[in-house]
């Protein structure tokens, strides 16, 4: 069975003691590909260095992260771009997107920065994984202009309701995310995935945080994401194993790695 993390964070420093361990349980649990969104400037060594160590098996991303755009965020901005015209490595650009949950203090700048990015993944063919916290409507408004485009992605880490499932899925291009959320005994998820298709889902973990059942409490890992499979599988009344073919098929597609 081949399992996919589109999204995990393995090279923060909740991973320095033990990361082989952390890449071994993944390989063990049938993970093939791990997909790394960067942060701001200050993730980027970390994330290129894991990246290099597992090849084949960690994949980078660039972007930068709603929280970290401040009245600096220009200059954020001037790195991401460096990075997009000077390295070919980069699978897609993320994570990107807006969270008003903590600070709506810049949020004139995160809509600019998302637009910024976005014209950017169509400039590079790159897909965009974008972040969304108490923000939907503000980035459905950023993201319509581009309906008619080739933009593709995932909106990662999908908490929402049906009907913003639906919106998203007037884009053709997109994925949605599902990580641990959706084994929580209060989530809401069970109940909006019966109004989405299969072949619109891919899986992820989000690495180190929202760890699945039955190890909530726990830092999250890359091999939980066998956990969330398992859960959407009983939901779809599928065969874990046709869940995982199916995801995975989606996540690569997604990434430009299966045409």
């Amino acid at each position: 069975m081949k399992l996919i993390d589109s999204h995990s964070h393995l090279f923060l420093e909740e991973f320095a003691e033990d990361l082989p361990q952390v890449m071994e349980r993944a390989r063990e649990a049938g993970v093939t590909h791990v997909f790394m969104p960067n942060i701001d400037s200050s993730t980027i060594e970390p994330m290129l260095r894991v990246c290099n160590e597992y090849k084949g098996f960690c994949f980078p991303m660039i972007g930068l992260h709603p929280t970290s755009v401040d009245a600096d965020y220009e200059k954020e901005l001037g790195i991401v771009a460096r990075e997009l015209a000077t390295s070919n490595e980069y699978v897609a650009i993320g994570e990107v997107g807006m969270d008003l949950y903590w600070d709506k203090t810049f949020l004139k700048e995160q809509q600019v920065a998302l637009n910024r990015q976005i014209e950017w993944a169509l400039e590079y063919d790159l897909p965009v994984v974008i972040h969304c916290r108490d923000a939907f409507d503000y980035i459905y408004k950023v993201l319509e202009p581009y309906k008619s485009t080739s933009l593709r992605g995932i909106l990662h880490s999908f908490t929402g309701t049906a009907e913003e499932a639906l919106r998203i899925m007037e884009f053709p291009g997109f994925m949605i995310g599902i990580n641990g959320v959706v084994t929580f005994k209060k989530s809401t998820l069970p109940e909006v995935l019966s109004n989405i298709p299969l072949e619109r889902i891919v899986l992820e973990t989000d690495s180190p945080y929202l760890t699945p059942v039955p190890n909530r409490g726990k830092r999250n890992e890359s091999a939980y994401v066998k956990d969330t499979l398992m859960k959407v599988a009983e939901i779809y009344h599928k065969s874990p194993e046709y869940v995982a073919e199916v995801t995975s098929g989606s996540s690569l597609k997604v990434f430009g790695m299966l045409k």
